[in-house]
């Protein structure tokens, strides 16, 4: 973690904060790519994720969005009216778990707030002159961040508010998948949902997702099972709606985690035996179907003991 200075607060959109934080001793920023978030601790105990959202080349400033959500944990909230110019926050990371890879093309699927990791993405495409369309969705266009800086693209950026043509229509971008052209989407539960589902008989590795929440439980799947710790033979139980993280929590294992809700990816956790089911938004297919890392405060177990490497 660095202090870093909140250097100005800019409004984006009816409801959207845009941040611009600079190291508090002035030194240069770590690098970073599209895709990558940073992890801000906003108060003690109050540690958020946020995409970079600005310019990777600039190394003496780190840009983020943060949309007003009453309904969040607390981290909006204080961003939207306990922050201010000036005010000092420790800042860890960059991490990137959602990186654009090389290909020959790239179809950007954004819903409201989703556009932060996606807006640095277009601007490397674009850069690259690799072909890529961008799909832009929110409820009405007051509240969709950075249209100012969309506009110069011309036709390549669809932008769709809800309240003017309705819900995304993805059936004719999604309709079948195009040699060498990656999908990249990020948004609410229900668009991530929607595109996953369209996507779904395409050939692995076609859609790259990233949440900004846990993906769905559902309640009725959700047994307990114990968690054998390789490096001191203990047994913890971890009963049904507890994660493995607060279970180990409250038998007094100490354990790095940040996000609480698999976003994130501080509590990876290497498993040496059992089938893990995984909840996570880290973890790309290929890594959940290897089965031997998982992210201990979402994802559980299909069997009655997982044993991991702690």
């Amino acid at each position: 973690m660095r202090w870093m200075v909140v250097d100005a607060l800019d409004p984006a959109a009816d409801g959207v904060l845009a941040l611009t934080l600079r190291d508090a001793d002035g030194a240069e920023l770590p690098p970073w790519q599209p895709g990558a978030h940073i992890d801000v601790e906003l108060d003690a105990g109050l540690v958020r994720q946020y995409s970079l959202c600005g310019d990777p080349a600039d190394r003496r400033a780190w840009r983020i969005a943060v949309l007003r959500e009453p309904q969040g944990r607390g981290g909006s909230r204080h961003v939207h009216e306990r922050l201010a110019a000036g005010a000092k926050l420790r800042v860890g990371g960059p991490r990137n778990h959602f990186p654009l890879v090389d290909a020959t093309g790239y179809l950007f699927i954004a819903g409201g707030i989703g556009i932060t990791p996606i807006l640095p993405m277009v601007h490397a495409a674009e850069a690259s002159g690799r072909a890529w369309t961008l799909l832009y969705g929110g409820r009405r266009r007051a509240s969709m961040a950075f249209l100012d800086r969309l506009a110069g693209y011309g036709d390549r950026v669809s932008i769709r508010p809800q309240d003017e043509t309705g819900l995304l229509d993805l059936d004719v971008p999604l309709a079948g998948p195009q040699a060498g052209t990656l999908v990249y989407c990020c948004g609410p539960e229900p668009l991530l949902a929607a595109v996953e589902q369209r996507c779904a008989g395409w050939p692995a590795g076609s859609l790259r997702v990233e949440r900004f929440t846990s993906r769905p439980v559902d309640p009725s799947e959700d047994t307990g099972f114990e968690v054998e710790l390789a490096q001191t033979g203990r047994v913890v139980a971890v009963a049904p709606g507890v994660s493995i993280l607060s279970a180990l929590e409250t038998a007094g294992v100490a354990v790095l985690s940040a996000c609480r809700e698999g976003t994130c990816g501080t509590c990876e956790t290497p498993v040496l035996r059992g089938q893990v089911e995984h909840h996570d938004s880290v973890l790309t297919e290929a890594e959940r179907n290897a089965g031997d890392l998982m992210m201990i405060c979402v994802s559980r177990s299909r069997d009655p003991r997982l044993v991991l490497d702690l």
